[in-house]
């Protein structure tokens, strides 16, 4: 019968896995570097435990159990990644890093920011395998299953108490369109722009539906004559180009965009003015360097980023 094993020093299952090796209490304690009295006690520990039917003494050594060897190889399968953990974590060394790495942002920050995010990451991990990919459905569930070592996304789409979020980066929005766009050259005010057709990029999880945008228009008795909805970056920016559809962005839209221009918001709430970027990961790693080197490498990259000037 099993007895007190949530109290079990995970030791004894080191010393139990050695002597079942050895079959001999001093040859285990050898390799412990421990003494045979210490082997002898740790063994009536392991019997109190799991019962007297663990070894059986030989004339030569003693001969461990069915019961023993299983012991021995949960052992082995339960010591063997926590100390691979406290060897990561004891000997890590960023630049000679060869493990994988995986960062989930929003496809919108991934198509606009991707490249530079990228970069920051290799620099700061050069041999790593790094995995730099959108929001997916499953994605929140495989973040606290430990499967995800980063999360970017915006503060106005909550994570649970298991995940450790701070603030990166305040992005300010505009309207954002064609240049010498037709109305907003005129003005941006209500009245101008309500009318007009939008577009609007689709985050996960935060705007699938509905942008925060089309519910303050229908506050202000109007209602969003959307005309295009995509995932694409890349997509939205050539219908802007092409049209006199409008969308509400960053100024980072029309960075190396000469077509588009950005135009002053109408009278909105202050919380629909900016966007704030968050970094984030398990609260349970936030002694683990290599989420730490993350997040300093983000902190840094999203401090120097200089958002477009806006027109």
């Amino acid at each position: 019968m099993v007895k007190g094993i949530e109290d079990l020093d995970l030791n004894l299952m080191r010393l139990l896995k050695a002597v079942v090796e050895t079959r001999n209490t001093h040859a285990a304690a050898g390799r412990l570097g421990i003494s045979q009295t210490s082997v002898s006690r740790g063994l009536a520990k392991l019997r109190e435990t799991f019962g007297d039917q663990l070894f059986v003494r030989k004339a030569h050594g003693i001969e461990p159990s069915e019961l023993a060897e299983k012991l021995a190889e949960a052992a082995d399968q339960m010591l063997t990644p926590v100390l691979k953990v406290v060897e990561n974590y004891q000997n890590f060394d960023p630049k000679i890093y060869t493990g994988e790495v995986t960062i989930v942002l929003s496809s919108y920050l991934l198509d606009v920011l991707g490249k530079g995010i990228y970069r920051a990451i290799d620099d700061a991990l050069p041999q790593a395998t790094i995995n730099l990919v959108s929001w997916q459905p499953e994605t929140l569930t495989d973040l606290l299953k430990g499967d995800i070592d980063y999360v970017l996304n915006v503060s106005s789409y909550p994570l649970p108490q298991e995940v450790y979020t701070h603030p990166l980066k305040e992005i300010a929005l505009r309207i954002v369109g064609r240049k010498n766009h037709p109305v907003l050259s005129a003005g941006s005010d209500w009245e101008t722009f309500h009318s007009l057709p939008i577009a609007r990029v689709v985050i996960d999880g935060l705007n699938t539906k509905h942008a925060p945008v089309e519910v303050f228009y229908r506050s202000k008795g109007y209602e969003a004559n959307v005309k295009l909805v995509t995932h694409s970056v890349s997509v939205l920016t050539d219908k802007l180009k092409r049209s006199d559809l409008i969308t509400i962005s960053s100024s980072f839209l029309t960075d190396n965009e000469p077509e588009l221009a950005t135009y002053p918001l109408p009278t909105v709430p202050r919380e629909m003015k900016s966007i704030t970027i968050c970094g984030g990961y398990l609260q349970t790693r936030r002694g683990y360097p290599l989420n730490q080197l993350l997040h300093q490498t983000m902190e840094q990259y999203f401090e120097a980023l200089v958002q477009p000037a806006v027109e």
